[in-house]
């Protein structure tokens, strides 16, 4: 057991010298195993070990002995311990979660909590090959694809890792009653009550006993196959989603361009958007990635809903993904004047700078991004920022005749989930400077300019 489980280690480079390790113990043969194993190794491998346990407070008094069971076995160990009381029952009415989910979240919140307080690099758990095993089969039957057949990663976002997983449940229980190890048993994972359970307990001794005795091997040996194919097909899709998407972490435009790779690329180029908008990728299904797809294919203007509050817009065939913020509606009748001097607009989060300067003939007028430079005898009324407005008109540079904001926006192809948010600079009722994208011809400099005002718009920090 000793040798498996470090050869796992080794040869997925779970731990570097001076790691320090949270380890999650239930109380169960697997985590009480597990802890052990690591701790005959700590040396070996140079890290240090805190163990950290959950009472669900589902059981009772069983549930606190769990506790108090594990408490001790570290103290004999002479390992840090620290628990910590989730009535998961309450959690379940306040979220209108499943227990299992409530108590997943709770137990992964505790060992976050723990990895920020010790300053600990690594996240053990205890899961096997039986876990492996189990988690495939329920897979294949919900009709998963490539990434869900390759079950429990042994290490994931390089901190989470497993190193009993190439070990058997049966290998496991040896090794508790070869070193007089005598761990708790939760006797609900022997009730044929949740659909673990029932694979674990019912379908896989079928499997072995009518068509393969060998099936926990075989399905670790499936999810090792594919998932060498699927790393590969990964690697690719993310050289591709750096080539194609525009990701500033709230909001990733996928260019129409992608859209042109094989549907095995596209599909995870999506996956990787929806992951790294939304932070996880619970609750989405294959049927929600090719809805994606088929958005891409409408005309522009096309939106969907997520889960998890992900909005989706085809933007002239670009796919923008992105987290719906809310707008407070007040904002669409702030406005405030500006004076000469920096101006602090808090609600904007701009800092706007107003300068009277006189035309001379070697001023070099520089027009930047944003910065800008307007005729100030051609002004009239106070210089203001607001948003926009229903109705709203725009005479750009080199325009003579006026058009709708609305129309501007839709030839520049700015989406629509941004147009509200773009501040307008305005001489009295005349939109002056639609920031980010175009001045009005209006309040141009020429020849005839004596007075200049120029403005400058800067990010001020939330």
């Amino acid at each position: 057991m000793i040798e498996t489980t470090l050869k796992t280690i080794k040869e997925n480079n779970m731990f570097e010298k001076g790691d320090k390790v949270i380890v999650a113990v239930s109380g169960g043969p697997d985590s009480i195993c597990l802890l052990h194993i690591l701790n005959a190794l700590k040396e070996q491998l140079q890290i240090t070990l805190y163990a950290a346990h959950i009472n669900h407070c589902l059981r009772g008094k069983e549930s606190d002995e769990d506790e108090k069971y594990v408490e001790k076995f570290c103290e004999n160990l002479n390992i840090e311990f620290r628990s910590k009381r989730v009535n998961i029952n309450d959690l379940v009415r306040k979220k209108n979660i499943s227990s299992e989910t409530a108590g997943r979240e709770a137990r992964y919140k505790f060992f976050y909590e723990l990895k920020s307080k010790f300053g600990a690099q690594k996240i053990a758990i205890a899961h096997n090959a039986n876990d492996q095993a189990e988690t495939v089969l329920m897979r294949i039957m919900r009709g998963t694809g490539m990434e869900g057949l390759i079950g429990i990663r042994s290490v994931r976002d390089n901190i989470f890792v497993r190193p009993l997983i190439n070990c058997s449940r049966e290998s496991i229980e040896k090794y508790c009653e070869d070193n007089n190890i005598n761990p708790r048993i939760d006797k609900t994972n022997l009730e044929p009550i949740y659909a673990r359970n029932k694979v674990r307990l019912q379908l896989i001794p079928y499997i072995k006993e009518n068509f393969n005795e060998d099936i926990v091997t075989t399905l670790n040996r499936l999810a090792s196959t594919i998932r060498v194919d699927n790393d590969y097909l990964e690697m690719i899709a993310k050289e591709k989603y750096k080539k194609y998407c525009d990701d500033n972490k709230e909001k990733v435009i996928i260019s129409k361009e992608a859209f042109l790779e094989h549907e095995s690329i596209i599909t995870r180029i999506i996956r990787l958007a929806l992951y790294n908008v939304s932070g996880n990728l619970y609750n989405f299904e294959k049927i929600h990635i090719y809805d994606v797809i088929d958005i891409q294919k409408n005309a522009t203007g096309k939106m969907l809903t997520l889960p998890n509050k992900i909005h989706i817009q085809n933007n002239y065939g670009d796919i923008s993904v992105y987290k719906k913020k809310e707008q407070n509606i007040k904002n669409n009748n702030i406005e405030y004047t500006l004076h000469s001097g920096l101006n602090k607009i808090k609600d904007f989060n701009l800092g706007i700078t107003l300068e009277l300067i006189d035309k001379t003939d070697n001023l070099v007028v520089k027009q930047e991004n944003f910065v800008k430079y307007f005729d100030y005898n051609k002004i009239k009324g106070d210089t203001i920022i607001r948003w926009r407005k229903d109705g709203d008109r725009f005479t750009p540079l080199g325009m003579k005749g006026s058009k709708k904001l609305k129309d501007l926006f839709i030839d520049l192809k700015v989406p629509k989930d941004e147009r509200d948010r773009i501040p307008l600079i305005c001489f009295g009722g005349e939109i002056a400077w639609v920031v980010g994208y175009r001045v009005s011809e209006l309040f141009k400099v020429d020849k005839n300019t004596k007075k200049i005002l120029k403005i400058t718009i800067e990010s001020e920090e939330a």
